[in-house]
């Protein structure tokens, strides 16, 4: 399965639910009502009168489906999934669904130790205490693979397997 599949399953089914009522209302709504009711547009060919009102309300489907994958992705994230579903979908021109993928939190892991779902950027799992991501022997603060000095208190980290030294 791709890896966009695995998105697009994030999107609750009530939202693809709401995402397909909505298209087909408002095609309906510009088919039998503003084309015919607009002496302009009654004059237009038979083939851009029905792109018009099949085409324009493809981007109701997606503000739907995004909206939905914003409240499915921050359940999964442990955000507040609510209220950043209000977000996205009042503030307007898309700018709050902008927002929520500028300002949502990493993904959780999964502790190699207990299997529990852990927040990114947690040093030892709060379930069980698995380290997580290598600490420095003085100062006991987060280190990332492949330093030579700890960031915090510049104690000269171990050799470390996979290091290049």
């Amino acid at each position: 399965m791709s890896g966009f599949n695995k998105q697009l399953q994030v999107i609750p089914r009530i939202a693809w639910i709401l995402g397909v009522v909505a298209y087909l209302c408002l095609s309906i709504l510009l088919f039998a009502v503003a084309l015919p009711g607009d002496r302009h547009m009654s004059e237009w060919n038979p083939i851009g009168k029905i792109l018009f009102a099949f085409g324009i309300p493809l981007f109701m489907i997606v503000f739907v489906l995004l909206v939905g994958y914003v409240y499915g992705d921050a359940k999964r994230r442990g955000m507040p999934y609510v209220m950043w579903t209000l977000l996205a979908f009042f503030i307007p021109d898309g700018i709050g669904i902008i927002l929520y993928f500028i300002l949502r939190k990493p993904m959780p892991r999964p502790c190699p130790g207990c299997s529990q779902e852990v927040p990114s950027g947690f040093v030892f799992c709060p379930h069980c205490g698995t380290p997580l991501q290598p600490t420095c022997p003085s100062c006991g603060h987060a280190v990332e693979r492949g330093w030579a000095n700890c960031p915090s208190c510049g104690t000269k980290l171990p050799s470390q397997p996979g290091r290049a030294a």
